[in-house]
């Protein structure tokens, strides 16, 4: 499948701010799944810098900083994509990991640490018990798990839009029985990792209703999967991740797959005049050839 995205974000603020360094995570993954044909980025300041870099995760990140005070800063991405999983099931598990709980070699558990840290500060007793409901209903078949709890999730939580904040805890969204796609992600996650599954939290696009012209960034699940490696599960549609999503960053802390972030510092008149100071001083480095510049 081909898609074009165009995706535009605008921050406003009740007075002049200074914009502090800010990371960008809106560029599409390319690999073997999906294939990024075009991208463009175009920002409203200008930054003074623009470092491309790939993080900890293997994320394609954006780095950019800026000397101007603005009351407004305004991100848009173009990008075309092409998919090409359309089949998710389309592998083999290794010999040794066909049963849960997986007995993983030393080598490949060592890596996998990262992944089996819970989102919750203590995993709670009912979601413990339920990941283990359903560890005893599917005689500890990983894809049967797996399928299992999507649908079980699909079905019983109500889905609502939350725009902003973190991820709820686990134990809240138990409780509420209606979550956003984060919320249900880190859900997922934690049962994933009380039966010694390795999960991850991804940020990205989900086709949806192709007759809907504006759409929200989405969440859902990785699971490490030996043999298959990394297999997208989407419990807010109960699907398994395919054609129709779009990853744009993946990290076993959701924090670290937010499309943006950074700080801002408020600019009174005094500081509003040495922010001016510094660019001039800065420009004047610039064209004298001088590669150092001054900062706040």
């Amino acid at each position: 499948m081909n898609y074009q995205i165009h995706h535009k974000t605008i921050y406003r603020y009740n007075q002049p701010v200074f914009l502090k360094p800010h990371t960008l995570r809106l560029r599409p993954r390319c690999d073997s799944q999906q294939q990024l044909l075009n991208f463009s980025l175009t920002l409203d300041p200008q930054p003074i810098g623009i470092s491309q870099i790939i993080d900890l995760d293997g994320n394609n990140v954006v780095k950019v900083w800026f000397t101007e005070a603005t009351e407004q800063l305004s991100i848009t991405i173009e990008a075309e994509v092409k998919t090409a999983l359309t089949n998710p099931f389309n592998y083999l598990l290794e010999p040794w990991a066909t049963k849960l709980p997986i007995d993983y070699p030393s080598s490949i558990l060592n890596q996998l640490q990262p992944y089996f840290k819970p989102y919750s500060l203590a995993l709670p007793t009912p979601i413990i018990e339920f990941a283990h409901d359903i560890l005893d209903e599917t005689q500890g078949n990983p894809l049967n798990f797996l399928l299992t709890l999507n649908q079980r999730l699909y079905q019983t939580f109500e889905y609502i839009v939350r725009e902003t904040g973190d991820p709820w805890q686990p134990i809240m969204t138990w409780k509420q029985k209606k979550a956003s796609c984060r919320d249900l992600t880190v859900l997922f996650m934690d049962i994933c990792r009380v039966v010694g599954l390795g999960t991850r939290f991804v940020s990205g696009y989900q086709e949806g209703d192709r007759d809907q012209e504006q759409r929200d960034l989405h969440a859902w699940v990785e699971v490490y999967l030996p043999g298959g490696g990394w297999r997208g599960y989407d419990p807010t549609y109960g699907l398994a991740a395919g054609e129709g999503h779009i990853v744009l960053a993946a990290s076993p802390m959701p924090q670290k797959t937010a499309p943006v972030s950074g700080h801002i510092a408020p600019v009174d008149t005094f500081s509003r005049d040495v922010v001016q100071s510094i660019i001039e001083v800065n420009l004047l480095l610039e064209r004298s050839g001088n590669n150092n510049k001054l900062t706040v």
